[in-house]
């Protein structure tokens, strides 16, 4: 009687656990989105991306994430990398344009975007690009955590990897608007109510250490913010007097309050739909 018991138990597990996930086809496309409920790895036909030529303004950034880029595609050492800083100064504009520049001499490079909320299971993720004769760009946009968050302990299994290491064939880049991941406010708080306030966050914050590569985007000036809306009219063959121009793009900035790359991508849609210019998606 309990043997059947068992069995039955046995069974209902069995039928509540989802399939496992079938290996995935990464010769079908150049990036993936994870989901889960259930695992898979759905490949994106057209990412949505700028061509690295028409990001204004991170000279540097660009050049030190495109030679890392680089180097791990070719199969040497490279490292994970944090972009932080303001918003819309094209941090994630840059993985992507990266990814472009290097997937077209290295075809087995392949970028994978991964969800905040779906950190919990990098593991299983991590177990099926570690086994793939593919190079893989692990992406989180926009990554950063609460004080009561427990996804930065999954973080750890791409960063550190365990006893298993990380995957030689895996490099994780992450966008945030926080340096250390989350709001200086709630470091300061913790800080201050610990019994031993100088181990009181060391956990969380010490994850920003963990990437070899930090890079800073900072708000740009009003002739960066210029120059990168000449640059889109150059490259999409929107002709407007240079006077006309400016004045109608810092008009749009002093609206928004803001002024920054995402702004003048903004503004130059609204102006390429004026002249009856069509855009990639």
């Amino acid at each position: 009687m309990e043997e059947n018991a068992v069995g039955r138990i046995a069974e209902a597990l069995e039928r509540m656990s989802p399939p496992p996930m079938p290996a995935p086809d990464f010769t079908s496309a150049a990036a993936f989105v994870w989901h889960v409920e259930p695992d898979r790895l759905e490949p994106v036909e057209q990412v949505s991306r700028v061509g690295l030529d028409l990001l204004v303004g991170i000279d540097r950034s660009r050049d030190t994430l495109l030679e890392n880029t680089r180097r791990f595609a070719a199969g040497y050492a490279a490292n994970n990398a944090l972009l932080w800083g303001a918003r819309g100064m094209g941090k994630s504009s840059l993985v992507k344009a990266v990814h472009a520049e290097v997937q077209a001499s290295h075809a087995d490079l392949k970028l994978v975007e991964l969800q905040r909320e779906d950190l919990p299971s990098v593991g299983r993720l991590l177990a099926h690009l570690r086994s793939a004769p593919f190079r893989f760009l692990l992406f989180c946009d926009d990554l950063s955590f609460s004080h009561d968050d427990q996804h930065y302990k999954s973080l750890k299994a791409v960063l550190d990897g365990g006893i298993e290491g990380r995957p030689e064939n895996v490099a994780f880049y992450a966008t945030s608007n926080r340096r250390h991941l989350m709001p200086r406010d709630m470091i300061e708080n913790e800080r201050s109510s610990a019994i031993n306030p100088s181990e009181a966050v060391e956990e969380k914050v010490s994850l920003s250490d963990r990437f070899g590569l930090w890079l800073g985007f900072h708000p740009c000036s009003q002739d960066e913010y210029l120059a990168m809306i000449d640059r889109y009219c150059a490259a999409y063959g929107v002709e407007i007097k240079e006077e006309t121009l400016r004045a109608e793009a810092i008009e749009w900035q002093a609206t928004r309050g803001a002024r920054s790359g995402r702004v003048a991508w903004q503004f130059f849609v609204d102006l390429a739909g004026r002249h009856k210019v069509a855009l990639p998606g």
